[in-house]
């Protein structure tokens, strides 16, 4: 049984930092790739970025490119988002999510599995 858990998500200052991580489990086949998606109120979930269990290419958002960093740690289980640079358009709950056929598209009908999701505030 696959199972997504998200945590790292808080309150911070515009112009912070914060890492999530997203630790998984129960996966039955080798190559899948864990993204990461925010969802804000009322707006749609959007992809941030993903990452390759098998090999650790990943992909970005415009949005995300160079002040987000995505990576794993597969002795962990765990894929990390580093986000610096915080702003008040951030704010969101971040969800983690697995791509069980490694299509590496950051599209949200791609991922069937989820965590439950941690919320990110940015606030001064």
């Amino acid at each position: 049984q696959v199972q997504l858990v998200e945590s790292g998500g808080g309150l911070v200052q515009p112009g912070s930092s914060l890492r999530l991580s997203c630790v998984h489990s129960g996966f039955t086949v080798e190559h899948y790739a864990i993204a990461w998606f925010r969802q804000a109120p009322g707006k749609e979930r959007e992809g941030v970025s993903l990452i390759s269990i098998s090999d650790g290419s990943t992909y970005y958002k415009d949005f995300a490119k160079g002040r987000f960093t995505i990576s794993r740690d597969n002795a962990q289980s765990t894929v990390y988002l580093q986000m610096n640079s915080l702003s008040p358009q951030d704010p969101a709950v971040y969800y983690c999510g697995a791509d069980i056929r490694h299509t590496l598209v950051l599209s949200e009908s791609e991922y069937v599995h989820w965590g439950q999701g941690t919320q990110v505030t940015v606030s001064s």
